[in-house]
């Protein structure tokens, strides 16, 4: 090992002192070293724990980074206690229980120094007279903590880099308070920066935290930070995190590409943002938690969720304030759920959002000034009782639905707009309230304002223009509307008082004042709405058309290939409730005849078909109101996070009042190995929804035999809900050749000679395993056919119509091969 020579040069003036002189050691060159006394080291390791007690100047040869190492077999390496300068030297350390490089007091000056240890710490500050300044400094620690300052200590790092770190890239506790410059902190097992207890406290200035394996800045147990034109992205855990009191501030800072939360802030925590981005993360842009949590953002951009999650969440009481800020391309942008929670929006964006804007629920308040909502699902909902607040001023344009208000929720509006929307501007159900007042509607797909039965809504100074079903459509008994207008052209639904129910017009004033509205014996004959709000993204209701008489879709039912005793079943179903009906007319007591029905059987045997029929049969019966098919399954009806998944239910049932709610692969809903599984929420929320609206929605339930056998009896409720179970059988070789005689039929193909009993060796010798998909592989077969034959016919020029429309054996496709033995 080569050992170098130390040259002190003496900064005394007394006549008697050697200026300078040669030492074999660092340490008995210190020994002799006074303040002001520069040492000059030699290329060479050092085996040596050294501690500076003087303000000399301890350095390595200039432009040669790396070739003194001060490198001692275990303790401290380096102990600075008092204002040294030292400069161009590699350090390393051994000792899991001591720094490399340790600062217990003064102010020296640390400049271009590697640390490369494994050790508890590369750099430490400790004590409350250690203020060092620390410049262009490499710390590689993969086995302990980066940069550690504690018990009081300070100091500024200006443009140093913690390259790996086996703990947190940087550590502030015990009351430090360093500031960090043009600093970097990357590949650090622990947090970027970790700041906690009470009196420790940060202040960061254009520093990068990247590719860190916990939370990239992490604040917590009261301490506090100021972070400014920073950037923390590249994270495997939250990019920030804020815990019991913590204070941040954000200002200018670019927060992105986080997998979990960009922001997480809990028990009474606060951070405030200014000019700050958080972009490009899988969970929440902004989860605020628990009473007393606040956060305040000014001239903020949330956008570009990677997930399925809220951009900003709200809960447990904890209060979110968002001024001049933009949230955008999100799945929801607010979401504030439980009593006491509240966000307060001002002069702010929200746009492009897949689901919902604004969502209220569980108690919770929003209040929103000027502000502007566009491109959403739904602009703003209102969901259950005790939920409320006040949009005042603000727009929502190019949405589903502008407003909703449902189940007691009572928000206040006030000079709000809704433009465009695809369905309604305000909808109001289940028992919601609302006041409006000086809103507007115009260029609605849908009604302008649709009040349903039993919601106690105000509305006063409100008008609607161009709205293609109507301005305004109230049920008999709840509204109350006073001085609100509509143009002539575009409301063609009555509206009518709280009063008494009848038509209002110009001679009502006070009541509501429309023009070309209907009376209500015209409005009833009306055919039934083509849809209902759509609040949110998910499965498709299949509008309605005017229901037809139930012998016409009892002949359609009839029509299918195959599924005799599925028949049967429908039609005893149907007759008994047909039956009911004309006694409960004849004043005799009718038969309970509970509606919904489990389907079981393999895919492609007819379960959705026979489903929608059910629906239109029950309407034309007069049971159901329009007889609409909504189609489900798990992804629709289960959230990724607590309580999402209720209201998911909640809003595929809404989907299908007057209608059936088909849900397929509904065992997929309680899997075996569900722990901790949302699904049984959703069954829950199901079984009650199905007692409290039991003549509402006809609830249907499909699967695979065996697997619907365990479904039924995963909750208490579930089995007594349903009347029957109906199983769809397989189709058989003849059954599926029907099929394919009926596809050629409707397409203006015909089977030429031989092909009939082709297609019956086809589909007997056809594997039967849990690809096939019964109906379904009958009409892939016969688009094959079609397929070959385009491919055979085009080759003629001048083609005959035969030769146009005969499809023979030979355009079959060939049998999938069988799987090969064990």
């Amino acid at each position: 090992m080569v050992q170098g020579t130390v040259q002190v040069t003496h900064g005394g003036s007394s006549r008697w002192r050697r200026r300078s002189g040669e030492y074999p050691t660092l340490t008995a060159a210190l020994a002799v070293a006074g303040d002001g006394d520069v040492l000059s080291i030699a290329p060479g390791t050092y085996r040596e724990n050294l501690v500076l007690h003087h303000a000399v100047t301890l350095r390595g040869p200039e432009g040669g980074a790396g070739s003194v190492r001060i490198a001692p077999l275990d303790g401290v390496a380096l102990t600075v206690r008092a204002s040294a300068v030292i400069q161009d030297l590699y350090l390393e350390g051994q000792d899991r229980a001591a720094p490399a490089l340790l600062v217990e007091d003064g102010c020296p000056e640390l400049t271009d120094l590697r640390v490369s240890t494994h050790s508890a710490a590369g750099i430490e500050v400790r004590g409350v007279g250690a203020r060092p300044l620390v410049r262009r400094c490499t710390v590689e620690n993969p086995a302990g903590v980066g940069i550690a300052v504690l018990d009081g200590g300070g100091g500024v790092f200006e443009e140093c880099e913690v390259v790996a770190a086996g703990q947190n890239g940087v550590s502030i506790r015990g009351g430090g308070r360093p500031r960090l410059e043009r600093c970097r902190i990357h590949h650090a097992t622990g947090a970027g920066i970790g700041v906690t207890g009470e009196g420790s406290g940060l202040e960061a200035l254009g520093c990068e935290v990247y590719e860190v394996k916990g939370a990239g800045v992490q604040i917590a147990a009261r301490a506090t930070a100021r972070l400014t034109d920073c950037s923390v992205h590249r994270t495997s855990a939250d990019g920030v995190t804020l815990d019991t009191d913590a204070v941040l501030t954000l200002a200018g800072c670019d927060i992105h590409d986080i997998p979990e939360n960009a922001v997480d802030l809990r028990s009474r925590s606060v951070l405030t943002l200014s000019r700050t981005t958080v972009r490009r993360f899988g969970r929440n842009g902004l989860s605020v938690w628990d009473p007393g949590t606040r956060v305040d953002a000014d001239s903020c951009e949330i956008h570009d969720s990677t997930g399925d999650y809220p951009a900003v969440w709200i809960s447990d009481g904890a209060t979110v304030s968002l001024d001049s800020c933009r949230v955008h391309d999100v799945p929801d942008a607010l979401f504030v759920l439980d009593r006491g929670s509240r966000v307060d929006v001002v002069d702010s964006d929200l746009s492009q959002v897949r689901n919902t804007a604004v969502s209220v629920s569980d108690g919770a308040t929003a209040q929103l000034d000027d502000c502007r909502i566009r491109e959403a699902a739904t602009g703003a909902w209102f969901r259950d009782h005790g939920s409320g607040g006040t949009l005042a001023g603000c727009t929502i344009d190019a949405v589903q639905t502008g407003v909703i208000v449902t189940k007691g929720a009572d928000p206040t509006l006030e000079r709000c707009t809704v433009t465009s929307a695809a369905e309604a501007g305000f909808y109001v159900s289940a028992g919601g309230r609302g006041t409006f007042t000086a809103c507007r509607v115009s260029d609605s797909s849908g009604f302008g304002f649709h009040v349903m039965d039993g919601c106690r809504t105000t509305l006063t100074r409100c008008h609607t223009e161009r709205c293609a079903r109507g301005g305004y459509e109230f049920a008999e008994d709840g509204p109350t509307a006073q001085d609100c207008t509509g143009d002539e052209s575009g409301t063609r639904a009555a509206a009518r008082s709280a009063a008494g129910g009848g038509p209002a017009g110009p001679a009502q004033a006070g009541i509501l004042t429309v023009t070309g509205v209907q009376s209500p014996a015209v409005r009833a004959a009306q055919p039934a709405p083509a849809s209902v709000p759509r609040p949110a993204d998910g499965a498709q209701a299949v509008p309605a058309t005017a229901a037809r008489e139930s012998g016409e879709m009892l002949g359609q039912l009839d029509a299918l290939v195959g599924l005799d005793s599925v028949k049967r079943e429908v039609r005893a179903l149907t007759d008994m409730i047909e039956v009911g009906r004309r006694r409960q007319l004849a004043g005799l007591k009718a038969a309970s005849v509970r509606r919904h029905l489990v389907f079981t059987g393999s895919p492609g045997t007819g379960k959705t078909t026979v489903a929608r029929l059910y629906g239109e049969i029950l309407a034309s019966l007069g049971v159901l109101e329009r007889g609409h098919l909504v189609e489900v399954s798990r992804v629709d009806l289960v959230g990724e996070h607590i309580g999402s998944t209720a209201i998911r239910t909640q809003e595929a049932f809404d989907r299908a009042r007057g209608g059936v709610l088909f849900i397929d692969e509904a065992y997929a809903l309680a899997p075996e190995d569900s722990g901790r599984d949302f699904g049984r929420e959703a069954i829950d929320t199901l079984v009650k929804l199905m007692e409290d609206h039991r003549d509402a929605v006809v609830v249907i339930v499909a699967g695979y035999t065996a697997e619907m056998e365990r479904f039924l009896t995963v909750n208490p409720g579930v089995a007594s809900r349903f009347s029957r179970t109906i199983t769809f059988g397989d189709y058989g070789p003849e059954e599926l050749l029907r099929i394919v005689e009926q596809q050629a039929e409707e397409h203006e193909y015909r089977l030429g000679e031989g092909t009939s009993q082709a297609l019956l060796t086809y589909f007997t010798e056809l594997p039967k395993g849990p690809a096939f998909g019964n109906g379904r592989t009958a009409r892939q077969t016969f688009e094959s056919m079609v397929e070959r034959h385009a491919g055979r016919v085009a080759q003629l020029s001048e083609p005959s119509t035969d030769e146009l429309t005969l499809l023979f054996p030979a355009d079959l496709p060939a049998l999938p091969a069988l799987p090969a033995p064990c």
